[in-house]
């Protein structure tokens, strides 16, 4: 089947008006960059790759990860109907270029591949966590249809998706950009 012959979800729904319901955002409460964290649960020894099919150490295998100290939030009890989520345009996006926001601690800009052949910026407050010649060619996930927001006087036109979590014991917040194979296109779409 070759793509974009049929989408069952673009052809089962009605194109719904944008929600003016609020987004929850994630804040940097501060921490350490995972390059320089001598605290880190990921073990950053060099067979990393090796013990994952050599993907050039970009996924660690579980068995080197301590998730033993790790405190999840509780899911959400409300549930959301599947209209509600099909609002949501979620897609792979490649950092052209990442520069950290004169005159912000927390901002990252970035320049990215949406697969429209028009670049599109997305602020991020994670440069607690990520240095940004660190992003550069990275294929991350966007959630793209977000009203834009104006930050530091630049409008950023979407959302980077990141996992969060808290230490156990502590107020320490670990952020993980959400970063997928290289493979995946600029511009696919996530169902």
């Amino acid at each position: 089947m070759e793509y974009g012959e049929f989408n069952s979800i673009n052809t089962s729904l009605v194109e719904y008006e944008r929600t003016t319901k609020r987004v929850p955002t994630m804040k940097t409460l501060g921490g350490k960059t995972p390059a320089n964290n001598s605290d880190s649960l990921v073990d950053n020894s060099s067979d990393n790759g090796a013990a994952c099919g050599n993907n050039n150490g970009f996924f660690t295998a579980n068995e080197k990860i301590d998730f033993s100290n790790v405190k999840v939030e509780p899911l959400f009890e409300e549930e959301v109907d599947f209209d509600t989520f099909s609002k949501s345009d979620f897609r792979a996006v490649k950092v052209k270029e990442c520069v950290a926001v004169p005159k912000s601690k927390k901002l990252l800009q970035f320049t990215l591949d949406d697969g429209t052949g028009t670049d599109r910026t997305i602020l991020s407050g994670i440069h607690a966590y990520y240095e940004p010649e660190e992003l550069v060619g990275k294929t991350l996930i966007a959630i793209t249809n977000l009203p834009p927001r104006k930050m530091m006087g630049i409008e950023s036109c979407g959302m980077l998706l990141s996992a969060v979590n808290n230490l156990k014991d502590s107020e320490d917040e670990e952020l993980h950009l959400l970063m997928v194979d290289n493979h995946i296109p600029a511009g696919a779409k996530l169902y």
